[in-house]
């Protein structure tokens, strides 16, 4: 049984009378069990909330930051109900509405509303509903619980989409499908055209030359149809804040945006999210099915607290890729993970793979390197300093080595990927 504030009232009210009118125990005692009598009245008239059927319909995925609207379907085959209902979500679900005020006559339905905006990526599942049904005098009535299973998926949200037009636009000049006839360095032939001075003296075609009496060149087109292989260290360089994510959002973020400019461009596109197992797996997806089959693997995935395994990176990868690819590794840039853990077992990727890796910066370090106004801020600043040295000396390492490095802040990290797969594209890399 469920007291209400009105039978609360009503129970002080009477006691306060009696107390001035008769004061004794027994007047008292009289009001509680007149209180305790219209109360159990009121519960037998309330109608039932076990008997209620309940199903659901609406949404079940969201970008993250998105709205998703999830119906509860609620049919009352017995007596009246009357009182509040209570769709009850996970916090990190962002349940917007208040609790439903439910008046459901016998043999009726009722199609309730529930908004959320979920607050981190994963599934969201529901946990149950609760009905309170109060009886016809507002004293009291009865509580019930049900389990009606429903599940919003909230995938990454995707921001760097805004990129993606201009990028596209790049890759059609470099396709030579704009009116500008750029030509690539790719290794696959386009077309001849005539001489112009400052032209590649490499790429003039000899018989082509001696057949027209004018010196004559060959145009490349940017390969198509090659393998992306986009790796997400998910272990804990990934787990930092930057800004306000965790640097494994920002990774994902990025994935994104050269996953649907690489399909674009006619590449095959496969993913790997990995630190000491493997997390997410997408291998080659279908063109239309790339950005769905991706956010959907990426969605539950969390940076662990563990030291990323590369040798089960570059076995995974090694296994899943044939001809030449382009390996993309998505990581830290820390000096001690990539040089005890990524240096010495990189070897057999280089050999068979161009490998690029991209690395989230913190920006906060330019800003602590640029403050000195105090002993404190002195110390911080020169930490700073020392850790963007050590960031340089890994990229120069890296780069020895055969790696192509991007380091950029989380608002450039997206873009500035991109341009660096167009850039090898470009240059006939791929």
């Amino acid at each position: 049984m469920v007291l209400t504030g009105r039978a609360a009232v009503l129970a002080a009210a009477g006691v306060v009378f009696v107390a001035l009118a008769m004061p004794s125990w027994a007047g008292i005692g009289l009001v509680v069990a007149v209180v305790l009598l219209v109360c159990v009245v009121d519960l037998l008239l309330a109608g039932s909330p076990r008997r209620l059927q309940f199903s659901r319909d609406g949404d079940n995925a969201v970008r993250l930051g998105e709205q998703a609207v999830v119906q509860l379907l609620v049919t009352n085959p017995g007596r009246r109900v009357r009182g509040l209902l209570r769709d009850a979500w996970p916090p990190s679900a962002g349940v917007l509405d208040p609790p439903h005020k439910l008046d459901l006559p016998s043999g009726e339905r009722r199609r309730l509303v529930t908004h959320l905006v979920p607050t981190r990526r994963g599934d969201r599942q529901a946990v149950r509903v609760t009905v309170r049904s109060i009886g016809p005098l507002g004293f009291a009535g009865r509580q019930g619980s049900h389990q009606v299973p429903w599940t919003v998926r909230a995938l990454p949200p995707f921001n760097s989409r805004k990129h993606l037009p201009s990028r596209l636009a790049r890759l059609r000049e470099l396709d030579g499908r704009t009116a500008l006839l750029v030509r690539g360095q790719g290794t696959e032939f386009d077309s001849l055209r005539d001489y112009v001075p400052g032209d590649d003296v490499r790429s003039i075609d000899w018989r082509a030359t001696a057949r027209r009496g004018n010196v004559v060149l060959r145009t490349w087109r940017p390969e198509r149809d090659r393998q992306v292989a986009i790796v997400i260290d998910s272990g804990r360089l990934s787990a930092g804040r930057v800004g306000d994510a965790p640097r494994l959002d920002h990774a994902m973020d990025a994935a994104l945006l050269l996953a649907a400019l690489a399909t674009r461009a006619g590449d095959r596109v496969s993913l790997l999210a990995c630190d000491s197992a493997v997390r997410a797996d997408v291998r080659r997806p279908a063109p239309e099915d790339v950005l769905p089959s991706f956010v959907n693997a990426l969605a539950n995935v969390e940076a662990e607290l563990v030291q990323t395994d590369f040798r089960i990176v570059v076995s995974q990868v090694l296994e899943r890729l044939g001809q030449r690819s382009l390996v993309v590794l998505l990581t830290g840039l820390d000096p001690a993970a990539i040089e005890e853990s990524l240096l010495p077992v990189i070897g057999p990727l280089l050999r068979r793979h161009v490998v690029l890796l991209a690395s989230v910066s913190d920006p906060r370090l330019t800003e602590l390197e640029a403050t000195r106004t105090d002993l404190l801020e002195v110390y911080s600043a020169a930490s700073a300093a020392r850790t963007r040295l050590d960031r340089e000396r890994l990229t120069a390492t890296l780069t020895r080595a055969g790696v192509t490095v991007v380091d950029e802040p989380p608002a450039q990290i997206a873009p500035a990927l991109a341009d660096t797969y167009l850039a090898l594209k470009k240059a006939g890399r791929l």
